[in-house]
């Protein structure tokens, strides 16, 4: 399936589907990257990405320096977390995070000494002679994210197993008002190269393929113009024409080479990776700077804005004092993101994260609230518009009806929840806000299944080891009744002779036990502590599991009983083999 053919230098596919919003770029794309003062404060969540939160490494009171790691990953896909600026650790604790569920997460919370004192720092401008297990460690020690907004830990996505020949640059940034990716190939092209050369390494790749739409004239002459001092293996710049969602991974991968991502399959599984530019600016200040992500470009626009511009704001910087900031006392309503994929910020207290890239502050006459929902009345715009190749509409009568199986046999999961279909909706139906419930409820049965498949084995072995256990109680017991009976038929014929034959073979058998005890280890009693240990363990990943989505800032207790039953696993499991050797010898 991912045998190489480099697609031609200039040929582009249409994207299927999609649709024109008004972009209002305009609003923030005339001035260059700004920059604010420290805040006061930085509130820090330890899960700012796709996968398992991170542990803290710090403790109130400590001091730290900028550059410190301060919460290491829990696992492959996971990130680690760096202090933003030197100061105090002041709290660590569950703070408002900007999340749909509007839920408080664990954070920890720095307070700036205004020193802004950097870590001792090692750069590696010559990163060329370095390994790709050097530079593979850097950059998971780093924490970088996907900075597109998926926040899918970078060093995972890029030690991949599978063979890769073409690394994508994702330059498009198709979400109307959003221009921090735009800003960031004027100004730092040069960077996003480097990059993309350090990736490109990692991944071995044949060619590289960037993608920018065409309504980024000045970002595309940036780029190339730095494409003239690029090191690395063939890399093309590909321009396009303007439509949303063509930033889509899937969607740009069918642009730029017009081969099509299966159903259920990952675009490594055609031999491609792709990246966001922002992200392979972050990879280089990473290994050559020794800089980790703990600051992005984010763009805060939107009419309720004096002056909208794109700022570099460090990771933990409060949303109400940066508004603040920028003379915006109170807003009608707070988008993360943009119009189309964006949600509404349940608390201005929440921070900026690694994953945000927008924060939109529309008027109500600039972006208007939809209107109540009507009635599906079977159009078929949102099915022309899907640039999934989906059936909105079948989605949303299953999703409405909790038909699981329906929504599965639809693909649901190969919806990018871009919103396209909801744009065109006459009916103002919230079709993202089905899909999104339907992909939950599906995960949560998943979940639910393997808990009760978890049970039900815990189950068997428990009533196959109380069958042994009866088992032995009873032949025992047989035993000792037959052994009573024939010393009292012996007794009742004064045959002491048998009498003596019957507490002779009870000493012999008791002897018999004694002397294998002293011989070698009782095998069964090792094999029902390993069973036991393995039931123990069970249990404390199911809890373990149970913390992690409901009570994710107490999580770090419940791993670490998980962690204590899987050492006594590993020791219970050591004696059993190391008994079944001394017995075999």
């Amino acid at each position: 399936m991912n045998a190489f053919s480099p697609a031609p230098n200039t040929q582009v596919w249409p994207l299927i589907g999609g649709v024109e919003p008004k972009e209002n770029k305009q609003q923030s794309n005339g001035l260059s990257i700004g920059y604010l003062p420290l805040p006061p404060f930085l509130v820090l969540p330890v899960n700012q990405h796709i996968g398992v939160a991170a542990e803290p490494l710090v403790a109130v009171g400590d001091q730290v320096l900028k550059g410190q790691l301060i919460a290491s990953s829990s696992g492959k896909i996971s990130a680690c977390l760096h202090a933003p600026t030197s100061g105090k650790v002041v709290a660590i604790e569950p703070r408002p995070v900007p999340h749909a569920s509007g839920l408080d997460s664990l954070a920890i919370i720095i307070e700036p000494d205004q020193q802004d004192q950097w870590r001792e720092q090692e750069p590696w401008p010559n990163w060329q002679q370095r390994s790709s297990e050097e530079l593979l460690a850097r950059l998971s020690e780093s924490g970088i994210v996907g900075l597109g907004g998926a926040g899918f830990p970078t060093a995972s996505k890029l030690s991949i197993d599978q063979q890769i020949h073409t690394l994508v640059v994702n330059g498009t940034e198709c979400e109307p008002y959003i221009t921090a990716d735009d800003l960031i190939m004027r100004e730092r092209a040069a960077q996003i190269l480097a990059g993309v050369a350090i990736m490109a390494k990692l991944l071995q790749v044949k060619q590289v393929l960037i993608g920018i739409e065409d309504n980024k004239p000045e970002a595309i002459a940036a780029m190339r113009a730095a494409l003239e001092h690029y090191q690395g293996p063939e890399a093309v710049i590909k321009t396009f024409p303007t439509k949303y969602p063509s930033g889509g991974e899937k969607q740009l991968i069918w642009i730029l080479t017009g081969q099509e991502v299966p159903s259920g399959r990952l675009p490594a599984d055609l031999g491609m990776v792709c990246v966001n530019v922002g992200t392979a600016a972050a990879v280089q200040q990473c290994i050559v700077d020794d800089h980790p992500l703990i600051s992005r470009i984010t763009t805060l626009t939107g009419q309720v804005l004096a002056q909208p511009r794109n700022y570099e704001l460090l990771i933990g910087t409060p949303i109400v004092w940066l508004l603040a900031q920028l003379g915006v006392t109170q807003a009608e309503r707070i988008i993360m993101g943009g119009p189309m994929m964006g949600e509404p910020l349940a608390n201005p207290q929440s921070p900026v994260v690694k994953t945000c890239n927008c924060l939109l502050l529309p008027t109500q006459q600039e972006l208007p609230l939809p209107p109540s929902a009507s009635p599906c009345i079977r159009c078929g715009f949102c099915d022309d518009v899907c640039p999934a190749s989906l059936l909105p509409q079948q989605l949303y009568y299953h999703a409405r009806s909790r038909n699981l199986e329906g929504l599965a046999q639809q693909h649901l999961f190969d919806c990018i929840e871009c919103g396209a279909c909801a744009y065109v909706c006459p009916s103002s139906i919230p079709l993202v806000q089905y899909y999104r419930y339907g992909k939950g409820e599906i995960r949560q049965e998943q979940q639910q299944q393997a808990k009760s498949e978890r049970a039900k084995v815990r189950f068997e072995n428990r009533q196959a080891r109380l069958a042994q256990e009866s088992a032995e109680k009873e032949a025992k017991r047989k035993a000792r009744a037959e052994a009573a009976a024939k010393a009292q038929a012996a007794k009742a014929a004064g045959d002491n002779s048998a009498i003596d034959q019957v507490i002779k073979a009870a000493q012999a058998k008791s002897a018999a036990a004694a002397a294998t005890k002293a011989e070698g280890p009782d095998l069964e009693a090792l094999k029902s502590a390993v069973e036991q240990a393995k039931n123990k363990l069970m249990m404390a990943e199911e809890r373990l599991a149970k913390a992690e989505q409901e009570m994710p800032e107490n999580a770090a207790a419940f791993r670490t009983a998980r962690d204590k039953f899987a050492e006594k696993l590993a020791k219970a499991e050591a004696n059993w083999q190391k008994a079944q050797q001394e017995t075999k010898t």
